[in-house]
């Protein structure tokens, strides 16, 4: 099949289904005769899996983070991502920029938008950002992570939602709420992929 490329990104708080969601994605875009590249961030280069190891630790500074997560983004974008795009493929990641934007900013009065902005500014941005929405409680139910990262606490993700949605109202991204059942939502996000891919 003859395709152009087209960046997804799933983004939204932890356990709001980004994970889920871009797998069950990219099998149904794989099963129409798609070429699809699944991604996710932290990466899974060294750099992503040393970002992996850090956010298990409450000492790391929030710049750190955000810098690692810039250096592992730069990475990801460049040797993975970009490079699928070039050769036609839709390329889904779980996860991207936004992630950092508001988690980064929300964690530190010292962390400007504008800052995370400049130390990712070589990567490419995304055709078409979704942000899943869902009530930190829930999804941190959903989750029940029993080796949690310092991310997934209620009163630190009720702020990251309502960055996020504040982000998504701002840039006009694509809100939509996880709370109902997985194939519901599955709809949604596969008709604004598929809409995307008709024009």
């Amino acid at each position: 099949m003859s395709q152009k490329s087209l960046f997804v990104v799933l983004d939204g708080v932890d356990g709001s289904g980004t994970t889920t969601h871009s797998r069950i994605l990219a099998g149904t875009l794989e099963s129409k005769g798609y070429k699809v590249y699944l991604t996710q961030e932290p990466s899974n280069s060294e750099i992503g899996l040393l970002l992996r190891k850090f956010l298990k630790n409450d000492n790391v500074p929030p710049t750190t983070d955000a810098l690692l997560f810039a250096a592992d983004r730069d990475f990801h974008y460049h040797i993975e991502i970009k490079k699928k795009l070039d050769e036609g493929y839709i390329v889904i990641s779980d996860r991207y920029i936004e992630s950092s934007i508001v988690y980064q900013s929300v964690q530190s009065d010292k962390i400007s938008v504008k800052w995370i902005k400049e130390i990712n500014k070589s990567v490419g941005q995304p055709d078409i950002t979704i942000i899943l929405d869902i009530d930190p409680k829930i999804s941190l139910e959903r989750k029940a992570s029993t080796d949690p990262d310092k991310f997934e606490k209620i009163s630190f993700l009720d702020k990251v939602r309502r960055k996020y949605l504040e982000r998504a109202k701002k840039n006009r991204y694509i809100v939509i709420n996880t709370d109902d059942i997985i194939e519901l939502v599955q709809e949604k996000i596969q008709k604004i992929i598929f809409d995307k891919l008709k024009k």
